[in-house]
């Protein structure tokens, strides 16, 4: 019997779309598939669609490590209106409070140290956190509120940029899991007038350049020129995504065993432990692998050579 026909094209890496507004990352990650002719695609965090900014959109064998970047630290610039808070927290909800808006500039760089540091954040119920089985904003949208639990965030950074009442303009810089809507909520909330966002543009992932991104426009030009050639040259490679690991290069002999998912005793003169990523002596990416005190390179995630 014969084996299936594959549907496109075994390409590896990750490209750095830099998302319109309007557009899931849903939708755009299919898009982005189609035009690159790839077997397989994953994001690495989803952006609301009124948000835009950095999406890394991994190809291939990177679709192994889009986990890292989805634990990534990530930095955020955004707008909040003062004075109407809404359902979901940003401009596409419904206005369920209006309220005066008396808020000095020094209010609000007072009220902006209460959220930096370690916090604990309830999610909004407009997320895509599984209840269930289904995603909260389903439970949203049929008017069903669910007990979410305060789940732990770092604001390592929250920084003032503009006040022009009512709009605030802030820069972010958070761990994974962070809720920039209900920040603002819980900011507005605390400064007395409530607030929502009306704009939200994600300038980093991990430590990823802005200047690797294209724009949809940008990847839509390049691919009417009908040359697969040129796309790829805008590809990061498969091992950006776990950039922040240790590298570790084997020998031949080691490079075979984990090639074959078995564990490799090795001299650590280094002390290296936890995760690395792997090399071959020619410097090819193998995947990633735990290291314990032990010195035992277990393999966890491989890559297919």
């Amino acid at each position: 019997m014969s084996k299936p026909r594959k549907r496109g094209r075994d390409i590896d890496g990750v490209f750095l779309l830099d998302k319109p507004q309007g557009m899931s990352s849903n939708d755009i990650l299919q898009k982005v598939k189609r035009i690159y002719q790839a077997n397989k695609a994953g994001h690495t965090g989803a952006l609301d669609p009124l948000a835009t900014g950095m999406l890394p959109i991994c190809l291939g064998e990177a679709t192994k490590f889009s986990q890292f970047l989805l634990d990534a630290d990530k930095r955020y610039v955004v707008t909040a209106k003062l004075g109407e808070r809404t359902d979901t927290s940003d401009a596409e909800g419904q206005v369920v409070a209006n309220r005066p808006v008396n808020v000095k500039t020094a209010e609000i760089l007072t009220a902006l140290s209460a959220f930096r540091g370690d916090l604990m954040q309830v999610p909004t119920m407009f997320s895509a956190l599984k209840h269930q089985g289904k995603p909260l904003y389903e439970y949203a949208r049929a008017g069903i509120t669910v007990e979410r639990e305060a789940r732990p965030i770092t604001i390592f950074e929250l920084n003032f940029i503009a006040y022009e009442e009512p709009y605030l303009s802030l820069e972010v810089h958070c761990s994974k899991g962070t809720y920039i809507r209900t920040l603002v909520d819980d900011l507005g909330e605390r400064l007395g007038c409530g607030a929502h966002v009306t704009m939200l543009r994600r300038i980093a992932v991990a430590d990823y350049p802005a200047a690797k991104m294209l724009t949809w426009e940008q990847l839509q030009q390049l691919a009417q020129q009908n040359d697969l050639s040129l796309l790829d040259r805008y590809l990061l490679p498969t091992d950006s995504a776990v950039a922040s690991l240790t590298t570790l290069e084997l020998t031949a002999e080691q490079t075979r065993a984990v090639g074959f998912g078995q564990r490799v005793k090795f001299d650590n003169p280094q002390r290296i432990e936890g995760q690395v990523r792997l090399f071959s002596p020619e410097h090819q990416f193998l995947g990633v692998a735990e290291i314990g005190a032990d010195n035992v390179i277990r393999p966890l995630r491989m890559v297919n050579l």
